[in-house]
């Protein structure tokens, strides 16, 4: 039979947690709450739209505003392609890379 007081002398169920440790515990708890993605009106949409469309024909630069539900994201890059099946946008990047990203995750865009 195994005792309960073992190797550092303390039972598993009887071990603490310092007051200090205890409130950091809590306060990253509350820091990682999931945030919400805001409502766009349809004005705010209307000119993402344009934005991108203008990115597409010009083949200027757009940096746009992604929701994350931890921290928004900011990218930049050339628009070349809407996919609007997917609902998706595709971006080239300064490297020559593209990568596809979604419509729907766009919360701000400008030039």
């Amino acid at each position: 039979m195994r005792k309960k007081l073992e190797g550092n002398g303390l039972g598993e169920s009887s071990r603490m947690i310092m007051p200090e440790y205890g409130r950091h515990i809590i306060a990253d708890h509350h820091n990682q709450e999931i945030r919400n993605k805001p409502e766009l009106d349809p004005l705010a949409w209307d000119e993402i739209h344009q934005l991108v469309a203008k990115s597409i024909e010009d083949h200027s630069a757009i940096t746009l505003t992604m929701f994350d539900s931890n921290e928004n994201k900011v990218i930049e890059g050339i628009a070349t392609r809407i996919d609007k099946q997917l609902n998706q946008i595709k971006m080239r990047w300064p490297n020559d890379d593209y990568d596809w990203i979604k419509i729907d995750n766009i919360i701000s865009a400008s030039l």
